[in-house]
């Protein structure tokens, strides 16, 4: 049996994580961000998880300090108290981003760091000064990368594509075969679950994904055939797509050329590492896993 805390329980990997460690009589406990400089608050407790943090803010209206204040300084503190305590296990959930914002190749732990947004870089910060400090003896932390996780209760942007398809609007660039990498919400909590549970992974960094990266294409004829629904593949040329998006540039439209970027760009993440440390492939396969998410987006 576990005794884990929990920072950002009440988040959308919170939310998912939490009744699946309960399952497995681990007990987990909240931590609220007035609690984490609080050593009463670590005592009698096995681990920590990490998971709260400032969100990327696709929008750019966050202020930037407040990434550095949140992502960095808020998990610096909460790592030196766990230093000074009896807990033996600090698992900090990162993000793939703190390496790299676009990829031209497939994303390994041995690529070099260098993130383009305050998000990336705050994120990085937080896992360098981890990975600063000597671990006293019988301690050790993981920091998790992960890529776009989705599940049940996730508002991202696979839910706003499935009320696209659930609407009947066609998919304009399907002439993109792009491949991304996803990470059902269930691989996650295994991934952690097995971390909590063994002594025989090494302290490091380590990504997160589900094997298989999918297309968007391949992704919107899963969240149809979850509705029952044709999907609608609008193959649009590509040149008139770049067309459209430096109007948009000049014209502030929703699709420009960043944004046209972003949606059809490759983005595979290998979980290789994590694979080899567990000794087992994760649990649910890329299309299950979207296939499940795309289930609990009907029953919602």
């Amino acid at each position: 049996m576990n005794r884990i805390l929990i920072t950002g329980a009440s988040g959308f990997v919170g939310k998912n994580l939490v009744p699946y460690l309960n399952k497995f009589s681990n007990i987990t406990t909240a931590l609220g961000r007035n609690q984490m400089e609080d050593k009463s608050n670590f005592a009698e407790q096995d681990a920590i998880i990490h998971l709260a943090g400032k969100a990327h803010d696709l929008k750019k209206s966050a202020n930037s300090e407040e990434y550095y204040s949140v992502n960095f300084e808020l998990t610096k503190k909460l790592y030196d108290v766990f230093l000074k305590s009896e807990m033996k296990k600090f698992i900090y959930i990162s993000s793939v981003k703190a390496v790299a914002d676009s990829l031209n190749e497939t994303l390994t732990e041995e690529r070099v760091p260098a993130p383009a947004t305050h998000y990336g870089k705050s994120k990085l910060m937080a896992e360098e000064y981890i990975m600063s400090i000597p671990l006293p003896e019988g301690k050790s932390y993981f920091i998790l990368r992960p890529c776009m996780i989705h599940g049940p209760g996730n508002k991202g942007n696979l839910n706003l594509l499935y009320q696209f398809v659930q609407k009947g609007i066609p998919y304009p660039l399907s002439a993109y075969e792009n491949k991304r990498s996803f990470l059902s919400i269930e691989n996650l909590c295994y991934v952690i679950k097995e971390l909590l549970k063994r002594n025989d992974i090494p302290s490091d960094v380590y990504n997160v994904a589900d094997r298989e990266p999918v297309s968007t294409n391949e992704v919107v004829c899963i969240l149809a055939a979850s509705l029952n629904k044709t999907p609608k593949l609008w193959n649009i040329p590509k040149s008139l797509l770049h067309v459209m998006a430096a109007i948009g540039d000049r014209l502030k439209l929703p699709l420009n050329t960043e944004r046209l970027n972003k949606l059809t760009e490759n983005y595979v993440v290998s979980n290789r590492k994590i694979t080899e440390a567990l000794s087992s492939a994760l649990p649910i396969e890329s299309r299950e896993g979207l296939i499940q998410t795309a289930k609990s987006f009907k029953s919602s």
